[in-house]
């Protein structure tokens, strides 16, 4: 077992690798730097392009995608196929939005897959109300670097663990719910990624090049693992505080 700490020194250096790596390359796409973000690309499009060829992709009805700008162009996939959308806000602190396309013009498809214009023409569900929300089909989540076994490195916040945390926590998702991540091939790693017991690992990797199941990837968390959070990060998040209180 790796030395918790060694892990987390680890993790930041690979972060450091790839945002200098796509820096330097020019494959990084605004907003730029890309250091400390889940990092934009060129190529998001032809991604999510080829994320929304996946057959588990087009049979979902409910998706969850993350707020970062890489996967602005999943969400407008999300939209123009029909899916309702689920977005988590940024860090969660409002919660999550819910996007109907029926309820939405088409011609404001590109804007609602956008944060702001998801806080206007979305719904927003934050504390009790996230139990009204719909069971969801499909997770896309942004990554910083991933390994081919589905181990998976963000930008350091630990949002994308509790996202999924708080969702399997009441029952919106379970370990068959798939996870998959759209990045730019030079945040593919060959060599295994050092991980920790709440990480999130994902079951497939698209690229703008090429689409991979990933090889025997961990167990997904079964819920929020509380010993881990403190109180400052409990809350800051009115959901979590909410959970945090009705145990």
């Amino acid at each position: 077992m790796q030395d918790k700490n060694n892990v987390k020194e680890l993790k930041k250096k690979i972060r450091e690798y790839i945002w200098n790596l796509l820096e330097e390359k020019n494959i990084a796409r605004f907003p730029r730097p890309v250091h400390g973000r889940i990092p934009n690309f060129v190529g998001a499009e032809r991604a999510a392009y080829n994320l929304s060829q996946i057959p588990i992709w087009r049979r979902s009805r409910v998706v969850k995608v993350n707020p970062d700008a890489p996967q602005q162009p999943v969400r407008l996939q999300a939209l123009l196929q029909g899916k309702i959308l689920i977005m988590p806000t940024p860090k969660i602190r409002k919660g999550f939005i819910l996007l109907d396309p029926k309820t939405i013009p088409q011609n404001m498809m590109r804007k609602a897959s956008t944060i702001k214009g998801a806080f206007i023409l979305g719904k927003l569900f934050n504390r009790e109300r996230i139990l009204e929300l719909p069971k969801i089909d499909f997770i896309v989540t942004g990554s910083v670097a991933v390994d081919r076994y589905g181990s998976r490195i963000g930008k350091g916040g630990g949002y994308a663990e509790l996202e999924y945390a708080i969702l399997r926590e009441i029952g919106k998702i379970n370990e068959n719910t798939s996870v998959v991540t759209t990045i730019h091939d030079l945040q593919l790693l060959d060599k295994k990624l050092p991980r920790e017991v709440h990480d999130l690992p994902v079951d497939i990797i698209v690229t703008p090049t090429h689409t991979i199941k990933t090889i025997k990837p961990h167990p997904k968390p079964k819920g929020i693992y509380w010993e881990l959070l403190d109180k400052e990060k409990i809350n800051s998040i009115p959901i979590l505080q909410w959970l945090y209180n009705r145990r």
